[in-house]
């Protein structure tokens, strides 16, 4: 991957304070790329310790170091088959352990002119699964 700043990128989570980060890894069969449990001393990116705990549980995959492209798209096909998406269950799952579960995606677009692309069977299938598309836009 090239040391170019990406215009675009993707990240799945899952917040809720039920069950520990760990199952959603064994559940996804996926490492994540942050997590952590209610409470827990988080460590940030660059290796030191936070003073303030995560104020609630969270599990997440990112596909900013995998997916190279300035378009959605690709990051969020990128995720869905990782994660293998849809699962029939996974709306209880979200449901039984009252979490929020989105896709998070950043979106660089100082020009103005760059419209988000995200395709509608992600935005449906999401839905269908109970989460959420959000477009963290920056001009």
């Amino acid at each position: 991957m090239t040391d170019r700043h990406q215009l675009a990128h993707a990240t799945f989570n899952i917040y809720q304070d039920i069950e520990p980060p760990e199952f959603w890894t064994s559940y996804f069969g996926v490492s994540p790329s942050r997590a952590g449990a209610k409470g827990q001393q988080r460590v940030m990116a660059s290796g030191r310790v936070s003073e303030y705990p995560w104020r609630q549980g969270t599990w997440s995959l990112s596909s900013g170091l995998v997916v190279e492209s300035d378009e959605l798209t690709p990051h969020l096909r990128y995720l869905v088959d990782r994660l293998a998406l849809p699962r029939a269950d996974l709306r209880g799952l979200v449901e039984r352990t009252g979490a929020r579960m989105r896709f998070f995606c950043y979106w660089m677009n100082e020009s103005g002119d760059r419209v988000p692309d995200v395709p509608d069977d992600i935005r449906m299938m999401m839905e269908a699964m109970g989460g959420t598309v959000e477009i963290d836009e920056y001009r």
